[in-house]
């Protein structure tokens, strides 16, 4: 079975010039972990609530200049500065992708080797869809359960 025979075919995606509190609210009320960025059609990066978060965290640098016990009210009003960015400026870059015509184990492992729980496909740098581990997983219990119940294991 291939990526393409169960990816999410047309995903929503946003532009790396939108606003970052457009992209939070699409986020938060259609519970979108991360969203693909494309521009002229070629994907760009991805944008995803860790982006997002680490913003308001401390660096390793404050730390080091003193900064023992971090003030967590005050990182918390953070965010509404962080909702002023544009999406280019926290948007992961480096993105790993997935072929289509990749075998959906071979994707799994891709997958959870680095720990994500949705990918990109993507062919020649466009972007052709999303593949998340849920989809993975509902793909293989329905082979499975169709292969036992018409008789063949």
């Amino acid at each position: 079975m291939l990526v393409r025979d169960i990816m999410t075919s047309a995903p929503k995606t946003v532009s790396p010039a939108a606003k970052l509190l457009e992209v939070v609210s699409l986020m938060c009320l259609f519970r979108f972990s991360g969203l693909p960025v494309v521009e002229d059609g070629k994907l760009k990066g991805i944008v995803a609530e860790k982006d997002v978060l680490h913003r308001m965290f401390p660096g390793l640098e404050d730390f080091k200049d003193g900064m023992v016990a971090p003030d967590y009210d005050s990182m918390l009003t953070q965010y509404k500065d962080v909702v002023t960015l544009k999406v280019a400026d926290v948007m992961t870059s480096r993105v790993i992708t997935v072929d289509p015509d990749m075998h959906i184990l071979k994707a799994a492992t891709v997958m959870i080797r680095h720990k994500f729980r949705r990918i990109p496909v993507a062919e020649d740098g466009e972007l052709l869809g999303m593949l998340s581990l849920g989809d993975i997983h509902k793909a293989i219990f329905q082979y499975n359960i169709s292969s036992n119940m018409c008789g063949t294991s």
